[in-house]
């Protein structure tokens, strides 16, 4: 079962045709919409089954989760509530923080507000950059987080793939290593356009925890708009109204 697993880590399929220049050169725009609830559902049940057994998310509560992805209360306790027994508790963690510690060298952080302190666009790129990497502990490395302590243990879903690296040479004769691309080394359970769709899912729902109040911000910032819009009318109707007698 993969719902305790518990790390944030995706990798997917990316084309060779995106350049970058390796480590944090490599940027991928992660086009995510935070008013895309079906997204941010599916986000919140990727979330629960393969974040949550080590990372918490303990500034969001699953009752507003609820609240703000339209989540019927027989659903939120079916399919999202791993680690409360009332709606009102935090997303706390589900393993043990002396455990993780000990098994993975440091205590998974919180994600919480991730994706305000990383970015939308750090975080999907990192996701999309796991490969096969025999020398670090946990058999994976990533591309925008080199030597990360995390290993990819979503590889089931993707398949496993490696990374092609040329040696170059620059302006002031300095050698070093550019990633090329990624070669496939086996299939996964998802294909790569549903993969993209899984991870772009979950960082979608990483930004909606990082401030759950965007959703009510952006429809109000609608309707303050359009009311601006209508105000300017009616002001310009009334101006010429009482400017068309002057010459």
């Amino acid at each position: 079962m993969n719902r305790f697993i518990g790390f944030l880590a995706l990798a997917l399929f990316i084309p060779a045709a995106f350049a970058a220049g390796g480590g944090s050169g490599i940027v991928m725009e992660s086009h995510n919409d935070v008013g895309n609830i079906a997204s941010l559902q599916r986000g919140a049940r990727n979330f629960v089954n393969y974040c949550l057994g080590c990372h918490s998310a303990k500034f969001v509560r699953y009752n507003r989760v609820a609240r703000d992805l339209g989540i019927s209360e027989e659903d939120l306790a079916k399919y999202l509530m791993w680690t409360a027994e009332k709606p009102h508790e935090t997303m706390d963690v589900a393993m043990p923080a002396d455990d993780a510690a000990r098994w993975f060298g440091r205590t998974p952080p919180d994600l919480s507000l991730i994706a305000r302190s990383r970015g939308v666009d750090w975080l999907y790129t990192y996701l999309m950059t796991f490969y096969v990497d025999e020398s670090a502990v946990f058999g994976a490395n990533n591309l925008m987080l080199p030597g990360a302590s995390m290993p990819n243990v979503l590889w089931e879903l993707e398949g496993r793939k490696e990374a092609v690296f040329e040696e170059t040479v620059d302006d002031e004769g300095n050698s070093h290593e550019e990633f090329v691309e990624f070669r496939q080394l086996t299939e996964g359970s998802l294909s790569p356009e549903e993969f993209d769709q899984f991870a772009t899912d979950l960082v979608n729902f990483l930004d909606y925890m990082g401030e759950p109040m965007q959703l009510k911000r952006q429809s109000l910032g609608i309707r303050v708009i359009a009311y601006l819009l209508v105000f300017f009318l009616l002001a310009l109707a009334l101006k010429k109204e009482f400017w068309k007698d002057v010459h």
